[in-house]
């Protein structure tokens, strides 16, 4: 299947959800939906029989700057043999994506990442929490406003 028809079908099944997207001319075809829709999106890349997107290969946290986050997923049918991209855009004031741990099992702890180095909320998850810095750190680290702090618990910060 083409990335031009896997991204038709998912205009077919969610309308004006689906914000944009790009099929030609880029290294990794894509479509952007409506943050409150990427759940719904995800289950439907994965149980129809078209699509069987079986794999999240990636989960990403970005910071698009501007007052944008975003979350990037890379998906992969391991059966029918095809990739896409799926992606979402929140406001960095309130960056609330439903959680699609319960679609794909390793975004438990891709999830967890992107909270952790972003800030990203994924509503729904069983366990957010942050995975690679202490639970008291402060702020997000690849956000772009992010300041590396001089001291944490006051020990010097080498940076």
């Amino acid at each position: 299947m083409t990335p031009r028809e896997i991204a038709d079908l998912l205009a077919a099944a969610f309308g004006q959800s689906v914000l944009e997207s790009k099929t030609e001319g880029v290294p990794n075809p894509w479509a952007a939906v409506a943050p409150d829709r990427v759940r719904d999106a995800a289950f439907f890349l994965r149980d129809d029989g078209r699509l069987q997107f079986d794999s999240l290969m990636c989960l990403t946290g970005m910071d698009h700057g501007g007052g944008t986050l975003g979350v990037v997923y890379h998906l992969d049918s391991t059966t029918l043999g095809h990739k896409f991209v799926l992606k979402v855009k929140v406001p960095a004031a309130d960056p609330r994506v439903p959680s699609v741990e319960a679609v794909w099992k390793v975004a438990n702890w891709l999830e967890r990442e992107a909270y952790d180095m972003v800030g990203v909320v994924f509503d729904g998850h069983p366990d957010l929490r942050r995975i690679l810095l202490p639970d008291d750190w402060e702020g997000f680290p690849l956000r772009k406003d992010y300041r590396v702090p001089e001291f944490y618990n006051g020990m010097k910060v080498p940076y």
